[in-house]
């Protein structure tokens, strides 16, 4: 069984705000309830099936990921009461997303393919192959896009120009970013694993800024097998990859990419239990444990009384 709508009535709870995959619920003026739903979502569009586990392996795997890079920069987690919920400090959030590419492939690689030597403001070399290193990581933004509508490329000088970061506070987003990816690519090399490309998001919170939401997760980043990389790319053969992108290749293989006038091919039970299976195998390169599965009989009633149970305790 799948959560993939949620309705919850928590203590001291103002509003609620349904993501694509997350639902956030407001409480008092100053938490928020982050619940990892098991929706999946691809080309900005919701999906139609729950995948089993999903919200559980991106919530632990968020957690573990907060915790380890504290160091680095201040984060928005307080607690995870349940195996799907994180409870965190309210920010503010800056209108875009911090993308980070330390590989040309994707949504990079389809455009460079096309012609375009020139993401965000960022120029990139001639003769560059798909799935090649940066020789330094690079820095992508986009615009915060609402459900639907699809997330911008914006340059810095752009998210300068129009307000939506003060130069200092830019600078700052920037230093975070470069740092957070390279110790989640540290991480990731230790489980035999390249962290290719991912999204951080940021906040303010009593001025200062704070890292929010989910980090170095399958449904924000995009990761490669470290062995055999080189071999592939020599060959010039897909690399074996652990991120959503298999599930964005299965949508184009079917003839959808989110345009208008495409419907989303029939996920069967079979397609379901294979993308639950890829989370759990990420789960466990990620982190370097096994995944164990929460009881999924009522998941909304174990939410509901942990989380109640956990903010009456403040």
């Amino acid at each position: 069984m799948a959560l993939v709508k949620t309705d919850f009535h928590f203590p001291g709870q103002k509003s609620v705000y349904h993501g694509k995959v997350r639902d956030v619920y407001s409480v008092n003026d100053d938490l928020l309830v982050m619940v990892a739903t098991d929706r999946i979502s691809a080309f900005d569009v919701i999906l139609p099936e729950g995948i089993p586990y999903k919200g559980q392996m991106l919530n632990q795997i968020a957690a573990k990921f907060l915790d380890a890079t504290t160091d680095i920069c201040p984060n928005w987690k307080l607690a995870t009461p349940d195996p799907m919920v994180t409870v965190g400090v309210r920010c503010e959030g800056f209108p875009v997303e911090m993308i980070v590419r330390g590989y040309l492939c994707g949504s990079a690689w389809r455009a460079y393919k096309s012609g375009v030597r020139e993401i965000c403001g960022v120029k990139l070399p001639e003769g560059m192959r798909e799935n090649q290193r940066f020789p330094e990581p690079i820095i992508t933004p986009t615009t915060k896009a609402e459900i639907g509508e699809h997330d911008q490329d914006i340059s810095k000088e752009e998210i300068l120009a129009r307000g939506l970061a003060t130069p200092e506070e830019y600078a700052l987003l920037e230093k975070y970013t470069l740092a957070l990816f390279k110790r989640g690519t540290e991480i990731a090399e230790k489980r035999g694993l390249i962290l290719v490309d991912t999204k951080y998001e940021f906040g303010k919170h009593n001025g200062q800024i704070y890292l929010m939401d989910e980090i170095h997760t399958p449904d924000s980043s995009r990761y490669f097998y470290l062995e055999g990389y080189e071999e592939r790319f020599e060959k010039g053969e897909p690399q074996k990859q652990l991120s959503k992108e298999f599930v964005r290749e299965w949508l184009m293989d079917n003839g959808f990419q989110g345009k208008e006038g495409q419907n989303v091919p029939e996920m069967t039970p079979e397609i379901v239990t294979s993308i639950s299976n890829r989370y759990i195998e990420l789960y466990e390169h990620i982190t370097g444990e096994s995944f164990v599965k929460e009881e999924t009989e009522d998941i909304a009633q174990r939410i509901e009384k942990n989380v109640t149970a956990y903010l009456s305790s403040l």
